[in-house]
């Protein structure tokens, strides 16, 4: 790792180093460290010439917070899909509900990988090492919500195609207020139907060979 270096700014001294030693330091992708600064998870800046820097300091203290709660610094590493594999990544905050998520989709006898998280933060992890076909999320989550992640793949030219169906208790009036959803995002309610998701997956798999990896749209229904 290169030596970081010190820039004079208004507010004094600040210790500053790029996004591939930020990378290093908490043994993510660099594109990991992109989707953090993004959602706002480290504080960055840009040089006149338009290279990013990261705030020393903002990257110790993700790593402070990472290792307060116990968790690696590389907290999520989902298992590969083989090629004829669909990999999908459910993000959902309430661990009723993941156990749920979890003893359902085991007995889908179907070609798919799942992995699953429990906080914007290490969907982000696993989204920026390798993205998913399919990303299930809930909206309504403590800290950074659904709408938040929808947000930064849709405005990240890489992501931005991503495939995204969304699993809710919130009345379309509150999906309204906060901003609403793509067309293009299949949303279902709570309590959730495992078998309409379990069709609308397999509709995937149906779709699957006319689309782009990492999904242009899909128009299957729930």
């Amino acid at each position: 790792m290169t030596k970081q270096r010190s820039v004079e700014k208004p507010e004094g001294v600040e210790v500053y180093c790029t996004t591939r030693e930020a990378a290093e330091m908490l043994s993510v992708s660099l594109r990991t460290v992109q989707l953090w600064v993004e959602s706002g998870n480290l504080k960055a800046w840009k040089t006149d010439g338009g290279h990013r820097r990261l705030a020393l300091s903002s990257v110790r203290e993700l790593i402070r917070e990472r290792m307060s709660k116990g968790a690696t610094l590389a907290p999520v590493v989902a298992p590969a899909a083989t090629p004829a594999e669909f990999s999908i990544l459910v993000l959902e905050d309430d661990e009723d509900m993941l156990k749920l998520y979890r003893l359902h989709m085991a007995t889908w006898q179907m070609p798919i990988q799942v992995a699953f998280v429990s906080s914007v933060f290490e969907a982000l992890v696993v989204i920026g090492r390798k993205a998913p076909d399919l990303l299930i999320t809930d909206l309504r989550m403590s800290g950074v919500d659904g709408f938040e992640i929808i947000r930064l793949l849709r405005n990240d030219p890489v992501l931005s195609s991503l495939s995204i169906a969304v699993v809710t208790g919130m009345e379309p009036e509150e999906i309204a207020e906060k901003g609403g959803l793509a067309p293009d995002i299949t949303v279902f309610t709570k309590p959730l139907s495992f078998d309409q998701l379990q069709g609308y997956i397999k509709a995937c798999l149906a779709y699957r060979p006319r689309i782009q990896p990492h999904g242009a749209p899909l128009n299957a229904a729930a």
